[in-house]
């Protein structure tokens, strides 16, 4: 593995792709602390704000499957470009809704920008980055946790303002990646064999690919009903909210960068997963049984196994079968995105209809279902002992997968 200093040593052209990133990332997080404001602006219920998050997600999920379709045609630089106007234009436009259903479909048009960009984003930063690709996916989960981290700060400090305002100042940030993009990224050559439109599909054929994201489909359930449902039982401010949803970023970011490859090396990728998908269950079940202060502990800690989840899945996609990177993240994300689409709006509902324990605890479910994916298709992912194999130091052995 790469120091972090050679993590460091980067060409400006995979910086000014980071950059970007963050922002895109932080439109996830960036509603979180004001979703209860935007309920009460919009004279909505919590489940028809969740449809803020469905909408988002669901789009960037099909339009995974034409995100190397575009790419391999106009190539990767317009490619980003497009996904970063769409985002400017429809970030913008969020920021003036006069009802719900405008907002929902405003953030569903941002969607269909950020799947062309995000998917984009991880392709390129891999393909210009120094180190090879292990580096440059840690690069791509730090821009995740990051963004992730800073998109509830900064949307409580401009929702504080105006439920607006984090919105338009989406929009500006996204301007400044574009700006940053076109003069600093080299145009990138068009591959020599253009991707099919169904190639995402048929890569999802491949046993240790479809293991991969439809347990990062539960994962995903389980990680949005703690980011879309858990600003409406912490019953704090949107500066108090903003809080406890950085202090989870944070460990998110911090997770995904110092804490998944030194595990990953020690014990393997899918033990790690296991882990991993163990403790978000008992901080779920943490959240739904516990009283105020436990509630912000525990959301707080999620981040942890969130930010592991994050590295080794997104290792494992780009790993696990042999297809193009591209043409498997398409895939993958494609599938796993769907429980992000799903779980805002089902957590939600059945935390208004039944009670706020129900959600967690079917999160909490959704991490055993992951768990039982993993061991009874381990065979699909024996791949990944090989590839943790050649990250470790010489002398060490990984466990194997369970």
């Amino acid at each position: 593995m790469q120091s972090s200093g050679g993590i460091l040593r980067q060409p400006m052209s995979v910086w000014a792709t980071a950059f970007a990133a963050v922002v895109a990332f932080m439109g996830i997080g960036l509603v979180d602390p004001i979703l209860p404001s935007i309920a009460q602006g919009l004279k909505a219920t919590p489940s028809q704000v969740s449809l803020l998050f469905t909408s988002y997600f669901l789009v960037t999920a099909v339009a995974m499957l034409i995100t190397g379709w575009v790419s391999s045609r106009i190539g990767g630089k317009r490619t980003l470009l497009a996904g970063l106007a769409l985002v400017i234009v429809f970030a913008a436009l969020a920021g003036t809704s006069t009802s719900v259903a405008e907002l929902v479909g405003f953030r569903a048009g941002w969607g269909l920008g950020n799947a062309l960009f995000v998917a984009t984003a991880l392709a390129v930063i891999v393909g210009a980055a120094s180190g090879g690709a292990e580096s440059a996916i840690i690069l791509y989960e730090a821009a995740l946790g990051l963004g992730i981290s800073m998109g509830p700060l900064v949307g409580a400090l401009l929702g504080d303002w105006n439920w607006r305002a984090p919105f338009f100042g989406t929009a500006a940030l996204m301007a400044a990646g574009f700006v940053l993009i076109v003069t600093l990224l080299k145009t990138t050559r068009k591959p020599d064999v253009k991707t099919r439109l169904s190639a995402p599909i048929r890569a999802l054929a491949h046993g240790g690919l479809s293991t991969t994201a439809f347990t990062a489909l539960f994962y995903n359930f389980a990680f949005f009903t703690v980011l879309a449902f858990t600003p409406f039982i912490l019953h704090m401010s949107a500066y108090g909210i903003g809080a406890v949803f950085f202090g989870w970023g944070v460990c998110v970011a911090l997770a995904s960068v110092f804490g998944a490859p030194p595990l990953q090396r020690r014990i393997g990728s899918v033990n790690v997963l296991h882990l991993a998908l163990a403790l978000l269950a008992v901080f779920q079940i943490g959240i739904a049984l516990s009283g105020h202060v436990g509630i912000i502990v525990f959301t707080v800690l999620s981040g942890i196994p969130i930010g592991l989840n994050n590295t080794v899945f997104t290792e494992a996609a780009m790993e696990v079968s042999d297809s193009p990177r591209p043409v498997a993240s398409a895939g993958y994300n494609f599938v796993r995105w769907m429980g992000g689409a799903l779980a805002p709006f089902i957590a939600t509902k059945l935390g208004e209809e039944i009670g706020v324990v129900v959600p967690y605890a079917l999160g909490a479910a959704c991490c055993v279902v992951g768990m039982a994916i993993l061991y009874v298709r381990r065979h699909h992912l024996r791949v990944l002992s090989r590839v943790d194999a050649d990250h470790m130091p010489r002398g060490a052995e990984a466990m194997p997968a369970q």
